[in-house]
């Protein structure tokens, strides 16, 4: 069903008017609207340009602004919001470490019709819904280890002084006006659909629910108007949508032909009222997006536009799903232009998760609880798995014997192992002290050149947000240390005493350097596990804190220092086992692997 408008009397007068250059552009596009204060003065157009290449913020001391979305809160938190999460943090976490002040955005988008309604559905109030949901996002962060700097909700008395002051900057530019407007909506995704978009039987091919006829009297957005400077903008910054296949799909969203959409409802209650017209309230998009600027906003401060876009905007990266892609990359930038401010510099969007090759559903009976991942496998495991083994930015896939199969053998074997091995043999002959420094005991080796080029290789994946590769590289160090101590084999040179004992005292110290270079490149992603090799080599929790990539530079560890007594850092996942009645309990993280014959806690030397 094609879009409907129904303008006043003015607006049908001003639309026949001949000689109006706009009248006839909007007979050339039906699907275009009417633009009321469509103004593209000097000024507005001078404020959109230079918006568009704006230099500034790219000084080296600006923060690093990271965005997550502001989750909905008509459900409880699942696993999608926990990976775009857990990426984000590991992703914040790099930037900390080389040296940047971070200011990591998360947040819930609290107001809505669906919200509304799982508040009713649930006998609560829609502040007392959002309350909770909101509460278990900030739980779930917790468990997971993201250390995020801002939570923003969109129910927070500053964030509705934002809007509204965004709002009137908008509608001061003349791209705002009010129509009528009738067509399919998804009720899910909170949009108006094109009919040629849906699936059978006007079906959202996204949520696979069907679209119903609406009608609706709204005030819209000017998008129309941001056509050609939305397409300079991906011409000159053809990063600004990442992964780079991503921007095809955006550039072809904006070849299309942009549409003017809704940004306010008159049916809704719970939102923000239009300032212009209390009977409105702010639809989600120019309500939630407002919230990566709010969030900025100290809460001492009075909160206005101006304060907030001085502490740290235009974002550095926007990570978001692909689902909501059109939105960041398409919308969000040309309500900026239009307010006069400078667009985020990236946006990237990461694919969806499916379990054992299906897209995951409730009617499916196959969803993925992070809550429940993380009382069963610790948060390292989960953040683990989900970073390697899902090249970010494409799909991915969670199937549970893989997941244990691949954090068994990476983090309790490669890695794991091989620390416990190496502090075994220096306890047993070294009384568990370096006996030279690291730098002085790879002399002559290749081992350190190695374990150096896959350092660089790892920040160079990190700082490209390939956090895969990222692991891969990281891992490797550890492949390379597992190699180094079977080819030396320090325990038979041990054995023959005098300058044997001491090249195998040495070969500790350089495989030690190793686990400790692996401790800060891989914190990123498994901060608890990197903290627990860190404290095993001799160093304190403030050490560990303070340090940063530049630690990945060989040569950490002294002659003299002192080496914990060894024990396990990181405990395998037992296998699903049968039980008597035949059912499957849920894997579980043990300590020591009882009745099955593969992989130990510890592999002796």
């Amino acid at each position: 069903m094609a879009a409907r408008i129904n303008c006043s009397i003015q607006n049908s007068l001003w639309l026949l008017n001949p000689l109006n250059s706009k009248a006839r552009t909007h007979f050339r596009n039906r699907l275009k609207f009417r633009q009321n204060l469509f103004s593209l003065s000097k000024g507005a157009m001078f404020c959109t340009c230079s918006t568009n290449n704006d230099k500034t913020n790219t000084d080296s001391t600006d923060p690093f602004v990271l965005t997550t979305p502001l989750y909905y809160v008509n459900a409880p938190p699942h696993m999608g919001s926990a990976y775009t999460t857990i990426a984000a943090d590991a992703i914040a976490r790099f930037q900390r470490l080389s040296g940047k002040k971070v200011v990591f955005v998360t947040g819930t988008d609290e107001h809505g019709e669906k919200i509304a309604a799982a508040a009713a559905a649930c006998g609560s109030s829609p502040s007392e819904h959002c309350e909770v949901i909101s509460q278990a996002y900030k739980t779930l962060w917790k468990d997971l280890d993201i250390a995020y700097d801002k939570f923003i909700r969109t129910t927070d008395p500053k964030h509705e002084e934002i809007v509204k002051e965004f709002y009137s900057r908008v509608l001061a530019n003349g791209d705002i006006y009010k129509a009528d407007y009738e067509g399919l909506y998804c009720i899910n995704c909170e949009e108006y659909k094109d009919e040629k978009e849906l699936l059978e039987n006007h079906y959202c091919p996204i949520h696979l629910k069907p679209c119903v006829a609406r009608k609706e009297d709204n005030y819209f957005f000017a998008l129309s108007k941001y056509q050609k400077p939305l397409e300079e903008t991906l011409t000159q910054n053809p990063d600004f949508v990442q992964p780079s296949f991503r921007l095809n799909e955006v550039q072809s969203w904006i070849k299309s032909g942009l549409r003017d959409f809704s940004i306010s409802r008159a049916s809704v209650d719970w939102g923000i009222p239009i300032p212009n017209d209390d009977k409105q309230t702010v639809y989600v998009w120019f309500d939630a997006l407002l919230g990566y600027i709010s969030a900025l906003s100290e809460n001492k401060d009075q909160p206005n536009l101006q304060t907030a876009v001085s502490s740290g905007w235009p974002a550095s990266l926007h990570l978001i799903g692909k689902d909501i892609l059109r939105f960041h990359a398409v919308y969000w930038p040309a309500m900026l232009m239009s307010a006069g401010l400078a667009i985020p510099k990236k946006v990237f969007g990461h694919g969806f998760l499916t379990k054992d090759g299906m897209k995951m559903g409730k009617s499916l009976g196959n969803t993925l609880e992070p809550n429940e991942l993380v009382h069963n496998f610790g948060p390292d495991a989960v953040r683990y798995f989900f970073l390697k083994e899902v090249e970010f930015g494409n799909d991915g896939d969670y199937s549970e014997d893989r997941f244990i199969n691949i954090v068994n053998a990476h983090l309790a074997n490669t890695i794991g192992n091989l620390l416990n091995r190496t502090l075994g043999l220096l306890r047993k002959n070294c009384q568990s002290t370096l006996v030279v420094d690291s730098t002085i005991a790879a002399e002559g080796t290749a081992f350190k050149d190695n374990v150096e080029k896959l350092v660089e290789n790892a920040r160079f994946h990190y700082e490209n947000l390939s956090l895969s590769s990222a692991c891969e590289a990281v891992l490797e160090i550890g492949n390379a240390g597992n190699s180094y101590m079977d080819e030396r084999a320090p325990w038979s040179l041990f054995k023959q005493g005098g300058a044997a004992s001491e090249t195998a005292a040495k070969d500790l110290v350089i495989i030690l350097e190793a686990m400790r270079i692996i401790a800060v490149a891989l914190s990123p992603v498994t901060p608890n596990l990197s903290w627990r090799i860190y404290e095993q080599i001799g160093y304190s929790k403030d050490q560990f804190n303070s340090a940063t990539w530049s630690d990945t530079k060989w040569g950490g560890l002294k002659g003299g220092q002192v080496m914990a007594q060894p024990k396990p850092i990181f405990a395998r996942i037992e296998q699903r086992a049968e039980t008597e009645d035949g059912s499957e309990p849920a894997a579980r993280q043990v300590e020591k692997n009882k009745g099955k014959p593969k992989a130990k806690a510890v592999a002796e030397a």
